[in-house]
């Protein structure tokens, strides 16, 4: 039998340009950086228990050195990932008006077949950004 798992602990997207990301995650978003190392990662707090790393993967998918106190294996990607966030659906509105305050370019924004809501748009990486009814994925 498959072990139980609690949920999604931590995200992780790829910027090669940490101080843009910063500025973006944090002045843009609202999120909150608790952890940074330059030229290799800053990790946001998202929610209670949920985490989002932003990394450089020029900087992360080399391997760890032999007597390196967190030996975390090689990591990255390439190319634009995707990254979704929950909201009330009563504040997407609020959301869509406070994106397009900053310049944020809105790729969709549309109604699932459920009837749930989704707004996607791009971080300065080039990732898709989505924030969404949590019931998407109802039913």
């Amino acid at each position: 039998m498959t072990p139980p798992v609690l949920g999604t602990l931590e995200s992780a997207l790829y910027a090669d340009d940490l101080k843009t990301a910063l500025a973006f995650w944090q002045g843009v978003i609202g999120l909150t950086p608790f952890q940074q190392v330059p030229d290799r990662h800053i990790f946001f707090r998202v929610a209670p228990g949920q985490v989002l790393l932003v990394f450089r993967a020029q900087a992360t998918e080399r391997p760890p050195a032999p007597d390196a106190r967190l030996p975390v294996p090689p990591h990255g990607a390439r190319g634009p990932g995707h990254y979704c966030m929950a909201v009330a659906p009563n504040r997407l509105d609020d959301w869509r008006a406070h994106l397009e305050q900053r310049g944020i370019e809105i790729e969709a924004d549309f109604h699932w077949p459920n009837g749930a809501r989704s707004i996607y748009f791009r971080d300065p990486a080039g990732n898709s950004i989505e924030l969404a009814d949590p019931a998407i994925w109802d039913g």
